[in-house]
């Protein structure tokens, strides 16, 4: 009886860690799909694929189902050495926002970009 007992805590304790690993897992998976789908909105952007003059709101679709990405622009307000704007440079912010085990993630990415008005 007790051999019994003893095998059945390690098998309840050896499915919980598996619980954990699957878990691990899911969330690996969603980190990535996030961090590729910054990825691509950054090429698209460096291409000019994607307007950088309005901000956007977009549900992602295919292999980022569930993803939504978010696009801002604010002026960066820098200036030269000769104490002069510097127009057309913008800090551009891409953020990943999604759900995993009820429980909100984001990943999130800024850079600059040279624009003409």
């Amino acid at each position: 009886m007790l051999g019994v007992m003893i095998f059945s805590l390690g098998v309840l304790g050896l499915g919980h860690c598996v619980n954990n690993c699957l878990a691990a897992e899911a969330a690996r998976w969603d980190d990535q799909r996030a961090r590729l789908a910054l990825e691509n909105r950054f090429a698209q952007i460096e291409a000019g694929e994607v307007s950088t003059v309005k901000d956007l709101n977009d549900q992602l679709e295919g292999m980022f189902d569930g993803l939504t990405l978010k696009q801002t622009r604010k002026p960066l307000g820098a200036k030269n050495e000769k104490d002069q704007e510097l127009n057309g440079l913008y800090e551009i912010t891409l953020e990943v926002l999604w759900t995993s085990g009820h429980e909100p993630q984001s990943k999130s990415l800024s850079f600059y970009v040279l624009r003409a008005k």
